[in-house]
Order: structure tokens, then C-alpha cells, then sequence
């Protein structure tokens, strides 16, 4: 099944077909397609032009959470969304092992993410290097929904930054697979 977003802001007509599989070790999980993602400009639309004027008056652009049918008020605002993190030396570096909580697994009110990344750098205060948010957003927005139930989210610095939307065309894991 396809399905098309409209995101405001997004590059038009870029298409992305999503398959997770590097979001953790090979042996944790199979290849999962989630879906395509169509970033498309979102449609103009005015309010009637009141009287005595001369042109119609841009109606305003309706927010994130209504567009995208988030919740407008974050369901868990007072519980931690990040259990704790783990720094681990693997064969191609050093890798931080995000363990979210219950919360951090369904919250999808949109300033959860920033919430959850500032607990992440409380508890790794080293984890603050170029492409590490990225790879956060990346698992925050889509692993979690390909496997909701995996143990932790695996983070790389040595991972070359090259910004959230190759960081997803990449699975997560821009410069190759983890071994």
C-alpha cells in the first residue's frame, strides 16, 4: 500500500521508499518496507475576500498536529521517555544504546522528540556530535513504528553526517550497515 504525506517544508515530489533494517544489529530483525513517503507542497487555500477589499486573504496554514493528525497536547508530559543509554566499543567504533520507556515508544506529540533527545543528552552528555540527532529522529519517527519492541536504538558518531533526510534514505544509518 502507498500512502502520501504532505509535510510543509519538505522538498516537492521527493519519494522515499522506506525499508528499516539497519536500525539495529542483523540478528535483532528482518528487512520490514513501511511505506513511501511523497513529500509534496501543501495546497494554497484562502478565506472569502471580505467586502471592500480587492483580494482574497491567505487562510492560515494549519499546524503540524492538525495536518499530520498528531495530538495537540502531549499525552505523556510528565513521564521520562528515555529509560537510559548505554555506550558500547564495537568493531567499527563506539555506539550509544537508546532504551526508551513505554512513553518514549507511543508519544507522538511533535515537541516529544526534543524532549526525548535533551533526555538522551543528560544521560550521554558525549552524544552531542554532528549526525547523532539525526539518527535519533530517524529511530524516534520511524524504527519505533517498524519494530516498537526493540530493545534499544543504536547511535553511531562515527556515522557521517549528512542531514535527516539521507539519514532515513540510509535507514538510519548513513555510511553502511552496523556489523
Amino acid at each position: 500500500m502507498r500512502r502520501r504525506w504532505k509535510l510543509a517544508g519538505g522538498p516537492p515530489a521527493l519519494a522515499l521508499a522506506l525499508v528499516l533494517t539497519g536500525c539495529g544489529a542483523a540478528e535483532e530483525s528482518a528487512p520490514v518496507v513501511v511505506s513511501s513517503l511523497t513529500l509534496a507542497p501543501r495546497p494554497t487555500e484562502t478565506t472569502p475576500t471580505p467586502a471592500g477589499s480587492a483580494a482574497p486573504i491567505p487562510a492560515p496554514a494549519p499546524t503540524a498536529s492538525a495536518v499530520a493528525g498528531l495530538p495537540t497536547v502531549d499525552p505523556y508530559p510528565d513521564q521520562p521517555l528515555i529509560d537510559h543509554t548505554e555506550w558500547t566499543d564495537e568493531i567499527d567504533g563506539r555506539r550509544l544504546h537508546v532504551y526508551p520507556t513505554q512513553a518514549g515508544r507511543k508519544d507522538t506529540f511533535p515537541a516529544a522528540l526534543d524532549r526525548a533527545w535533551q533526555e538522551v543528552l543528560t544521560d550521554a552528555p558525549d552524544a552531542d556530535t554532528p549526525g547523532m540527532y539525526d539518527q535519533f529522529r530517524c529511530h524516534w519517527e520511524w524504527a519505533r513504528v517498524v519494530a516498537p519492541d526493540k530493545p534499544s536504538w543504536n547511535l553511531e558518531p562515527w556515522r557521517p553526517a549528512v542531514g535527516y533526510d539521507a539519514t532515513v534514505v540510509a535507514m538510519c544509518n548513513p555510511g553502511g550497515p552496523e556489523r
